[in-house]
């Protein structure tokens, strides 16, 4: 056996790092994974659809099981946690159970993905409040459910608040949503988080903004019962924490690797950890450079971790690959509304010195006057003076989300929004107006700016 590759983390950036190197490699790259959890390369953002019953069995958010790792010649270790780097001896300390060892390695990946933000505050560790970062907290929740529970509230509204507030409202519960913010979706410009707000109260979510969380009241049991926030108490049987998550770096930190200002690993384009060569690291625990600002920042996404993954494999493996950043493009959805962002928000262009332009319009996602045309809302960013598009966002019903991507695309190449009036973007009645409603705003922009 040649190098040893030791893996911290046996999820979509881990794994994928992993399969790529030993399939490159083969024999001559030993590969070694540490997995604290259970199990190995599955879909955290499939957890709220399981709960909501869309997804039927757990194992079908299994992308590839241990034993199908170990089948193609990778060393997975389950239930092993790594506590410490020595980066000059070149060894990990890890636990299993109540024995721990050092293992060395020749280069070390590090994919500890990210950690759900809990608020600090008393009660927060008692029974009956839920994470939803990994497959056993799934488990926890449905088990929890099948005792048929009637209130549930959600601590905060981003992409797992709002996709787990439809999760447990389609398992009729009574469900309270409780976000900090002004309004939910602070990845929205608030203009736009307002549309997200009024459609969840037309779907039944008590929705209330710009309020924390105070406490979580519990019975003698230790179980919770009601959560505090605002000087008002929410009586509950259960309580699902969405209020998004944070790098899991300290391990690299105490190793004294760098960091970013977001607290993220600082890695450059090869996946390599800064001025550490045969040190790398990808995923939720890494900064990555956004295309349209010019800064570093903090997306935990599995798109972006499964494409670091393979980038960090495919260099380790003996090729040459490099990450070229984001655009920062997500889609969401609560019920039947639609929700997609790329680029910046009005608050990155101000951060950032850039002077622009924002502009809305409404239309529909089909012709309208073609049976099912639903309302679309589409906000575009552009730079003043260059027409440079900057960011878009888009809130609507069904067939609205995915249009997204042509704006994501529009970014990626640096076009003008002159440019994106005029792209040949398909047309029918069942599926666009005749003017796309991303070409109307992006029409509108170019006129402004």
């Amino acid at each position: 056996m040649g190098e040893r590759l030791l893996v911290i983390g046996g999820d979509a950036a881990g794994m994928s790092a992993a399969s790529q190197a030993k399939r490159l490699r083969g024999d001559d790259l030993e590969v070694i994974v540490v997995e604290r959890g259970r199990f190995t390369s599955y879909s955290a953002c499939g957890i709220p659809y399981w709960v909501a019953g869309d997804v039927t069995e757990r194992d079908k958010l299994i992308a590839r099981s241990p034993e199908k790792h170990r089948q193609n010649g990778i060393d997975v270790r389950l239930g092993t946690e790594a506590v410490a780097i020595d980066v000059a001896a070149r060894k990990v300390e890890v636990r299993h159970g109540g024995t721990s060892e050092q293992l060395g390695f020749d280069q070390l990946l590090i994919a500890t993905g990210a950690t759900p933000l809990r608020p600090p505050v008393p009660g927060v560790d008692a029974k009956g409040v839920y994470g939803v970062q990994t497959l056993a907290d799934g488990e926890d929740l449905l088990d929890r459910l099948a005792n048929s529970p009637r209130r549930a509230v959600v601590v905060g509204a981003g992409y797992i608040g709002i996709e787990m507030a439809e999760a447990l409202v389609r398992r009729k519960l009574t469900v309270t949503v409780i976000d900090r913010a002004e309004q939910p979706m602070t990845t929205l410009d608030p203009d736009l988080g307002k549309l997200v707000h009024e459609a969840m109260e037309g779907m039944g979510i008590d929705v209330v903004t710009g309020t924390s969380v105070d406490a979580f009241e519990t019975t003698s049991a230790g179980e919770v019962r009601a959560v505090v926030a605002g000087g008002t108490t929410y009586e509950t049987d259960l309580v699902v924490l969405g209020a998004g998550v944070r790098p899991n770096s300290s391990l690299a930190a105490e190793a004294g690797l760098p960091l970013g200002a977001s607290k993220a690993i600082r890695v450059d384009e090869r996946q390599v950890v800064r001025d550490h060569e045969g040190i790398w690291s990808a995923g939720d625990c890494v900064e990555t450079y956004d295309r349209v600002s010019g800064r570093y920042v903090h997306v935990p996404l599995g798109t972006h971790a499964n494409k670091q993954g393979r980038v960090a494999g495919t260099n380790l493996g003996g090729g040459s690959a490099t990450f070229p950043g984001i655009v920062k493009t997500a889609v969401s959805k609560v019920c039947d509304l639609e929700v997609g962002r790329t680029g910046l928000l009005e608050a990155d262009a101000r951060g950032a010195g850039l002077s622009y332009e924002a502009v809305t319009v409404e239309s529909t996602t089909r012709a309208g006057y073609f049976p099912g045309a639903a309302p679309i809302t589409v906000k575009l960013l552009a730079e003043r003076g260059t027409g440079r598009l900057l960011g878009a966002q888009l809130v609507g019903r069904e067939g609205s989300a995915k249009r997204i991507d042509i704006c994501a695309m529009a970014l990626w190449n640096a076009m003008t929004v002159a440019d994106l009036a005029m792209v040949d973007l398909s047309y029918a009645p069942p599926f666009s107006p005749v003017w796309d409603p991303v070409l109307i705003a992006a029409r509108k922009a170019a006129e402004v700016v």
